[in-house]
């Protein structure tokens, strides 16, 4: 029964997904620690240590079995957890305990799972990432040509449509999806070097021999499917890892949280929504509201997960020489929480992006309320080909132009400026013949397009490098 009197990370009880708090788990980190003494048994067993195939056999049998009680108990005593871990396996594993942990240091097994742990969990993020902008594809594809209004400095600027507006969104998490892919790639084990890097105590097991310590770590990488490791260190592997890791998390909470801040505005504007549960409550006083829930969350958790991204930076800059241990307490909370709350993010980003919905009539209506503004450009190039001054006409339009948006604004009535224009002799153009201008799918330039050839030549390739990803979000509302 959970203890409801003791603080637990919301990051855990409410907004991670169970498959990433299992990577996280005390289970997957000592389950882990058994699987290095196994791997490091088996390398210098290969490598003429005298180690039986016995000895081995009885750690691999009793690697899922993690003696908490014994462990924690001895830990009382010596104040060192991999040291009580090794003691516990140890009992457990009687035959073996006098070859547990040969020659290695406590980073051997804290350091090396840590760079197992981020792996598998940035292959979750990877698989959930992917989901996210194969969601949007067929929204795309479907509003491709349905124009809207563009905004810069949020302000209403050029048409462009709801299909290339989702587009944005998705190339940058497909940016973030090479970065994880990148990450995974380039990710390194520490291997197994010693107290300050210099593998001295394997090379006092192995006589002296440089091939067989260089091919302990080969070993060591192989057995856990890493090209290998890290080329040199100190007592841990540097810890620009963790900053280059937390920075890629960061990039992908910048992504989420561009998209959901647009989605809150829009939401707003009456465009578009987020999914809307039927028995979903927006707000405890005003039950008509439809609140953008979902988005706000993921506002708020990449926050998070951005600040936290500094707290890596500044452990990497203050490793003093082969190492300090100030990264251990802030690595054991920094670390594990970016990873959460971006699994979050992901989860309610996966929600969102299936069933996202439009309001085109909306949408219309205020394109048309804009669009006598941003067909100006083109009611003046039409009346310069019928003989008039472009200085001329472009200052008649901005005085009428202005005109409007004082009528507009401060009295409150319609748009009246294609009426203005079309009484106004320098133009030399019908109302019909404005009108005939006010089509919005003549002002979306190539946004139709330009949605096709992304998800052909960006989107596809990442289909096609993932093509068994199939998530479905499972969130707390």
């Amino acid at each position: 029964m959970d203890n409801k009197t003791q603080y637990r990370s919301p990051l855990s009880a409410r907004y991670a997904s169970k498959e990433m708090k299992y990577i996280f788990s005390e289970q997957k980190k000592f389950t882990t620690w058994h699987e290095l003494w196994i791997a490091l048994a088996k390398a210098e067993r290969e490598l003429g240590l005298d180690i039986t195939q016995e000895q081995i056999d009885e750690l691999t049998a009793a690697k899922h079995i993690v003696d908490y009680d014994v462990a924690e108990a001895q830990e009382k005593k010596v104040r060192h957890d991999v040291m009580s871990h090794v003691y516990a396996y140890g009992k457990r594993c009687p035959k073996a305990e006098p070859i547990i942990h040969l020659g290695a240091t406590s980073c051997y097994v804290g350091d090396n799972t840590d760079v197992i742990i981020m792996r598998d969990a940035l292959r979750l993020l990877l698989d959930k990432a992917v989901q996210v902008v194969l969601n949007p594809s067929r929204f795309a594809l479907r509003y491709k040509d349905l124009p809207c209004l563009g905004y810069t400095h949020l302000q209403p600027a050029q048409l462009t449509t709801v299909g290339k507006r989702a587009t944005l969104w998705m190339y940058d998490l497909a940016l973030d999806i090479i970065e994880l892919e990148r990450r995974i790639d380039d990710l390194r084990l520490l291997g197994s070097k010693g107290t300050t890097g210099t593998q001295a105590s394997f090379m006092e097991l192995f006589d002296g021999d440089e091939a067989k310590v260089r091919r302990l770590d080969e070993l060591i990488a192989e057995e856990f499917g890493f090209a290998g490791c890290v080329p040199v260190s100190g007592q841990t592997y540097t810890r620009k890892v963790d900053y280059n890791i937390l920075s890629t998390l960061s990039g992908i909470a910048q992504s989420a949280s561009k998209f959901s801040n647009d989605l809150r505005i829009l939401q707003s504007f009456g465009e578009m929504e987020e999914p809307f549960e039927k028995s979903q409550i927006g707000s405890s006083a005003m039950p008509y509201k439809r609140n953008p829930m979902r988005s706000e969350r993921i506002t708020s958790l990449a926050r998070y997960v951005m600040i936290d991204s500094l707290n890596p930076a500044i452990t990497a800059a203050t490793q003093w020489f082969e190492r300090t241990l100030d990264d251990s307490a802030n690595k054991r909370i920094s670390v594990p929480e970016a990873f959460l709350a971006v699994d979050g993010i992901l989860d309610l980003y996966i929600n969102i992006s299936e069933d996202m919905v439009v309001y085109p009539k909306v949408i219309y209506a205020r394109v048309m309320e804009k669009l006598p503004f941003i067909a100006t450009e083109n009611i003046m190039m039409e009346a310069v080909k019928r003989g008039g001054n472009r200085q001329e006409i472009h200052e008649r339009i901005r005085v009428h132009s202005h005109a409007a948006t004082l009528q507009v604004k401060q009295e409150g009535l319609p748009n009246d400026l294609v009426d203005r224009i079309a009484g106004d002799p320098s133009f030399n153009l019908t109302r019909e013949e404005i009108l005939a201008t006010m089509d919005p799918t003549l002002y979306t330039g190539r946004s139709a397009s330009q949605v096709i050839d992304f998800l052909q030549d960006t989107i596809g390739p990442i289909a096609r490098r993932h093509p068994n990803v199939k998530i479905k979000s499972e969130i707390n509302i």
